[in-house]
């Protein structure tokens, strides 16, 4: 068997136990050895709950450690093109938490550096790998709905506080991009096409912070498409919804089905499957698939081509809302 692929972690996110530490506890093939954080006593912290025996003081650091396969990247958007470049640079495959970037200018030029050094770099949507998602891709693919007509999909969720990083433009903050980058994600791969943009309305917060955007969408088959992100809808609310000629797929939950999902397929007015799927959690998947790419050059559906492609339908959404792309302070 192989040596494990040996990870550092790049700060302390709230994230990052479910996303990455549970999965690779499960999972021979990795080990996550480094970490640091914006204090060395949170990384310490950090370190110490999850049993990791190396904690750096900066980011820097850890992304040069010669002795890493790879980087999880779980930073403020607005720090994803730095470090996920640096750690490319570096000789590092890297896992790349969502908003890929800050827009899709910063990911072709992620994309292109990837392309470059022969690395790994995904887009960590995690949905993309877990049987629920698969199981409603097979269903679109098999024909069974008829002409597909309409697609919509939602993730809602409760406000955060004013402080949330969520909730400043030059962060990457807004709705979309923490929210909103879901729905538009699972609508994109479901109908395995890029959509138009037609119309956007937003609910805005803090300025050019989307606290809601819904997105009316075009696809060139002719299905229409409309999504809806939003940090301000009061309740949690998850779907994805496939509306065919001959019957409608609705897919309940498919952002973190092992806290519950349901599929269910509707032909004409005659519910023939009705089921839940494996609570295995998606990130587990989605760090099998990963060790798959670095290991066997598998190419996985969130490559970075791909965050180049989901980036492009978030600033044209933006636009057509009134609002600004969200640009990096640093490159101004």
């Amino acid at each position: 068997m192989s040596k494990p692929l040996r990870i550092g972690t790049l700060g302390a996110a709230g994230i990052t136990p479910a996303a990455l530490m549970a999965p690779a506890v499960e999972n021979e093939s990795v080990e996550v050895v480094a970490v640091a954080a914006r204090d060395r006593s949170r990384a310490d912290a950090f370190a110490a709950r999850h049993s990791i025996p190396t904690v750096y003081d900066t980011y820097d650091e850890v992304v040069v450690d010669p002795s890493l396969d790879v980087i999880y990247n779980p930073l403020p958007i607005h720090l994803h093109h730095e470090y996920s470049i640096k750690a490319l640079r570096a000789g590092k495959h890297v896992l790349c938490e969502k908003s890929f970037s800050m827009n899709a200018d910063e990911a072709r030029e992620m994309a292109d550096v990837a392309n470059e050094t022969g690395l790994v770099l995904i887009e960590a949507f995690h949905y993309r790998y877990h049987p629920v998602f698969k199981a409603a891709l097979e269903i679109v693919d098999s024909g069974v709905l008829g002409e597909i007509l309409h697609v919509q999909a939602e993730f809602t969720v409760g406000t955060p506080n004013a402080e949330n990083i969520r909730m400043h433009y030059e962060t990457g903050g807004g709705a979309t991009m923490d929210m909103g980058c879901y729905p538009i994600s699972w609508v994109r791969h479901i109908l395995r096409e890029e959509p138009e943009v037609v119309s956007a309305n937003a609910i805005v917060g803090n300025p050019q912070v989307d606290m809601r955007l819904e997105v009316n969408m075009r696809f060139n088959s002719g299905v229409s498409g409309k999504t809806v992100g939003s940090m301000s809808d009061p309740g949690y609310r998850a779907f994805l919804d496939v509306k065919g000629a001959k019957g409608n797929l609705h897919v309940q939950n498919p952002l973190v089905p092992q806290h519950g999902n349901r599929i269910v397929l509707k032909i004409g007015k005659e519910t023939v499957r009705d089921e839940e799927l494996t609570r295995r959690p998606t990130y587990s998947y989605q760090l099998d698939a990963f060790v798959d790419a670095v290991r066997n050059g598998t190419q996985l559906p969130t490559d970075a081509e791909d965050a180049v492609k989901q980036m492009r339908v978030i600033d044209a959404a933006y636009v057509a809302a009134g609002l600004t792309p969200r640009r990096n302070p640093a490159s101004a």
